[in-house]
């Protein structure tokens, strides 16, 4: 018994070493893309004019002072869970002339969403360095080629593929993983009935071109695919482009983690209580699976986490920047009726209600983390 119990102990250890890992993988990517983000504010209030107090690695306590400017401290905090600037007059109790709240109402929702641009161009400047560097392909490894009820050959077996063959292109056109893993898929049933060409490579290392005429659309929707094959999926050899390809690339791929993220924050409103997003242990979970993976993969994840950044923060939910800019504008259209006093305890409201969301969203990742534990 106490032979069998140390290979479990040290299977624990392991699992543990291996999540305390993930969370500091995790926190050095938050806390660099906050940065990145906060880098956004600093550098469009400066070139507004507004006296920057503090650009802060981290958050507090102090830890050391990087650097002492001329007006601005540089400084790292002892909790690494992002960053932050401090403006003269952020919270519109100044009467500075270089205060934030002195500046033109324009000027200040340019400083405010700053920061969502930085996220959003460094999710596309990751996404196009993957895009052009190393971007997986989706290949489509044969697992078994069944027979068919009628006894006729399948479009697979017509064209002469085996077991161990692996299609790595589709009308000499790879898939790309990111794009889905299952594009490849996608692409063969959009061509049902017609002959494609077909790009393998062989189990000897081979490679090859076939033609074979897909299974028409009733085939496909009783169940017996585009090629009638049993698959599995995975990433091949990296597809190459061109510079300008890489850019176009990575601002769809950019546009399209957007719109996915607002989809979501639909879905939730829609259904609060069956949330199906992921939270902090949720993306933990997420970084785990990569990590073991090309460090393509965490590049990925790591744009994929900044535009959602970006999303997020562009939401007009206090304290957010979107909520500071609906704020802002609710202050010009009231006539400034909105006291300092209610704007701070409007930001402090909301920021209790975003970390009390935070953990009840916690609470389904634990559950989801659960279910799926044998």
């Amino acid at each position: 018994m106490r032979q069998a119990a140390r290979p479990i102990a040290g299977l624990k250890v392991a699992q543990f070493v291996s999540s305390i890992v993930d969370w500091v993988v995790l926190l050095a990517i938050l806390v660099l893309l906050v940065v990145i983000h906060e880098f956004g504010h600093f550098v469009v209030a400066r070139r507004a004019g507004v006296k920057v107090h503090e650009f802060g690695i981290g958050f507090p306590p102090r830890a050391r002072i990087l650097h002492r400017g001329s007006e601005t401290l540089y400084t790292l905090n002892w909790l690494p869970i992002g960053g932050f600037v401090r403006l003269e007059g952020e919270e519109g109790d100044s009467t500075d002339p270089r205060a934030f709240v002195s500046k033109p109402l324009a000027t200040r929702v340019v400083i405010l969403l700053a920061g969502v641009v930085m996220n959003l161009l460094l999710a596309a400047m990751l996404m196009s360095t993957i895009a052009l560097v190393g971007d997986p392909s989706a290949a489509i490894h044969i697992e078994a080629l069944p027979a068919s009820a009628d006894g006729l050959p399948s479009p697979a077996q017509l064209a002469g593929l085996v077991v161990g063959d692996t299609i790595v292109a589709l009308d000499g056109t790879p898939g790309a993983w990111f794009d889905g893993p299952d594009a490849q898929l996608k692409g063969l049933r959009l061509r049902a009935g017609q002959t494609v060409r077909l790009t393998v490579r062989h189990q000897d290392g081979s490679v090859s071109e076939v033609s074979a005429t897909l299974n028409d659309q009733a085939a496909i929707d009783a169940g017996k695919g585009a090629l009638g094959i049993k698959f599995s999926l995975s990433a091949g050899e990296p597809i190459a482009r061109d510079a300008i390809a890489a850019l176009g690339v990575g601002a769809r791929r950019t546009a399209e983690a957007c719109t996915l993220i607002l989809g979501a924050v639909r879905d939730l409103i829609a259904d609060i209580t069956h949330p199906q997003v992921a939270g902090p242990i949720g993306i933990v979970a997420a970084v785990g699976t990569v990590r073991g993976e090309p460090p393509v993969f965490l590049l990925y994840l790591m744009a994929l986490l900044s535009a959602n950044l970006a999303i997020v923060n562009a939401l007009p939910l206090p304290p957010l920047d979107g909520g500071r800019v609906a704020v802002a504008l609710i202050k010009r259209v009231s006539g400034g009726r909105l006291s300092v006093s209610a704007e701070r305890a409007t930001y402090f409201v909301g920021f209790a209600l975003l970390m009390a969301f935070l953990v009840y969203i916690s609470i389904f990742d634990i559950a989801r983390a659960a279910a799926a534990t044998p």
